[in-house]
C-alpha cells in the first residue's frame, strides 16, 4: 500500500498548485531567440487544457444525454474539478415529476457524502487541539456512556452497559468505520446495539459509529452544535448558501424529489434533525465548491488534510454492503483499497485517490479523486439507477483511475456499461 504521509500530500499540493509556472519556467530557455513571446507559450498551454476538458465532458455528455432523453435516467447533476478549480458545473433532465427542470442551483439530498463533510469538521477541531484522534471518547465524556439517558435523536448507547469496549472507541477508528457495530441498531434484528467485532479490528460500514462521535462532540464535555459547526466551518467558509444539516423552508423554491428503481417518483425528506451520517442538502454548485476545497487543502492543516486521505486500515471485503460479511482470504483483497476518514482511498495508474459515495433508495451520488492533479468528479442524481452510468462518466472524465465501484456497488456493477 502506498504510504501517503503529510509531507507526501504538501509535495503533492505544491506540485498541483506550481504546476503550470513550473511549465513556464523550463521553457524559458527554449523559447530564448525564438522570435515567441513566453506568455503566449503559457497561454497555448493553457488552452489546450481547456480543450482537453471540454473533450472530456463532451464524452461524458454522450452518455448522459441519450440516458436523459430516453428516460432511463430522471436527473443528474455534475462538477469537474481540474487542478483544485471547479472547472464545468452542470445539470440535466428533470427534478421532480411535472417534468421541471433540474439545475445546478436544485437542493438535492446530499445523503453519505455528508460523512465526508463531517470528518472535514472533525479534522479541523483537531488541528485546533480541542479532540485528540487517538484519545478514548470517554476522555470527552462527564459520564460512562451507557449511563446516558435516552435520546431519540442519537443510538441506544445504554445496550452497551456490561460491555466496557465502548472505551476502546476513539474518533479515529468511528471516522474509519472501525468501532465494530453495524450500520445502525435499528437494523438489527432485535433493535439493539452491539459490538460484532472489536473496536478497532476490521473496517464495517457504520453509520451509527459517526452518530457516536457526533453524540460525544454535542452531549459530552465540548457541548458543540454540530450544525452550527458545520455551517460555521465549511459552509459559510465554501460560499455554500443553499446547503445545510437540516431543512430549510427556502429549498422549497427549487428543490429535486427523487425516482426509485421502481421508476416512482417520491417527494423530498425534510429532514429536521442533523444526522453526521447522512441528513445534508446541498447543490451541485455547493458541493463543488467543497470537493474543490478539500483537494486543495483548505481550512486544513497539511497533517489533517493527510490523514483524511492516507489509509488508515485495510478494507478486507469483496464489497461495501452487506456491513459485516466475512472477509476475504488475503490473497483475493485488493492490497491498495483502505479507509481514510470519512472517504475511502485507493491507488491507481494515477497514483492515489479517494472517493466516498451517497445512496438511499432513490438517490445515488459519488465523488471521485485523484491527488496527483486534484482532479474530482462529483455526480449527484435524484434518481438511484444514474448510478450504472458512474463508472464510465468517471473513466471519460478523469481517464482509468481503479476507483473500485465493484466493490462500491457490489456485483450489479458487473453489469453496466463502460
Amino acid at each position: 500500500m502506498t504510504p501517503r504521509g503529510a509531507g507526501v500530500e504538501r509535495v503533492s499540493r505544491w506540485r498541483r498548485a506550481a504546476a503550470s509556472a513550473a511549465l513556464l519556467l523550463l521553457t524559458l530557455s527554449a523559447l530564448q531567440g525564438c522570435g515567441e513571446q513566453p506568455w503566449k507559450r503559457y497561454a497555448r498551454y493553457e488552452a489546450d487544457l481547456d480543450r482537453e476538458r471540454e473533450q472530456r465532458l463532451a464524452s461524458a455528455e454522450a452518455l448522459i444525454v441519450p440516458a436523459i432523453a430516453s428516460g432511463e435516467i430522471k436527473g443528474l447533476a455534475l462538477a469537474f474539478i481540474d487542478f483544485d478549480r471547479v472547472r464545468a458545473v452542470r445539470s440535466y433532465g428533470h427534478r421532480n415529476a411535472d417534468g421541471q427542470a433540474l439545475q445546478t442551483g436544485t437542493v438535492m439530498y446530499g445523503a453519505s457524502l455528508t460523512k465526508t463533510v463531517f470528518a472535514y469538521t472533525v479534522m479541523q477541531l483537531v488541528d485546533e487541539g480541542l479532540i485528540d484522534l487517538d484519545a478514548s471518547i470517554a476522555t470527552l465524556l462527564d459520564r460512562p456512556l451507557p449511563d446516558y439517558p435516552k435520546d431519540a435523536r442519537y443510538g441506544p448507547w445504554q445496550d452497551l452497559r456490561g460491555d466496557d469496549r465502548w472505551r476502546a472507541l476513539t474518533p479515529r477508528l468511528l471516522l474509519s468505520h472501525r468501532g465494530g457495530f453495524g450500520n445502525f441498531a435499528f437494523l438489527e434484528p432485535d433493535g439493539k446495539l452491539r459490538f460484532h467485532v472489536d473496536p478497532g479490528s476490521r473496517y464495517a460500514y457504520s453509520g451509527e459509529g459517526l452518530i457516536l462521535l457526533q453524540f460525544v462532540l454535542e452531549q459530552g464535555r465540548l457541548k458543540l452544535d454540530l450544525g452550527r459547526e458545520m455551517q460555521r466551518r465549511v459552509f459559510d467558509r465554501f460560499g455554500m448558501t443553499m446547503t445545510a444539516m437540516t431543512w430549510r423552508a427556502d429549498f422549497a423554491a427549487n428543490l429535486a424529489d427523487g425516482v426509485t428503481e421502481a421508476r416512482r417518483w417520491v417527494p423530498h425528506d425534510e429532514r429536521s434533525r442533523v444526522r453526521a451520517a447522512g441528513s445534508m442538502d446541498t447543490t451541485i454548485d455547493d458541493f463543488a465548491r467543497f470537493a474543490a476545497g478539500l483537494a486543495h487543502g483548505d481550512g486544513l492543516s497539511p497533517k489533517s488534510r493527510a490523514e483524511m486521505t492516507r489509509p488508515q486500515a485495510p478494507i478486507t471485503t469483496a464489497s461495501q454492503f452487506p456491513t459485516l460479511q466475512p472477509e476475504l482470504p488475503a490473497a483475493q483483497r485488493r492490497a491498495d483499497l483502505a479507509a481514510g476518514l470519512g472517504v475511502v482511498v485507493f491507488d491507481g495508474p494515477q497514483g492515489p485517490g479517494y472517493f466516498k459515495g451517497g445512496h438511499d433508495d432513490q438517490t445515488g451520488n459519488t465523488m471521485v479523486c485523484v491527488q496527483r492533479r486534484g482532479a474530482c468528479v462529483v455526480l449527484l442524481s435524484n434518481d438511484v439507477a444514474a448510478e450504472r452510468l458512474y463508472p464510465a462518466i468517471v473513466r471519460r472524465l478523469l481517464g482509468e483511475t481503479s476507483v473500485p465501484f465493484g466493490w462500491e456497488y457490489g456485483g450489479k456493477a458487473a453489469t453496466w456499461p463502460h
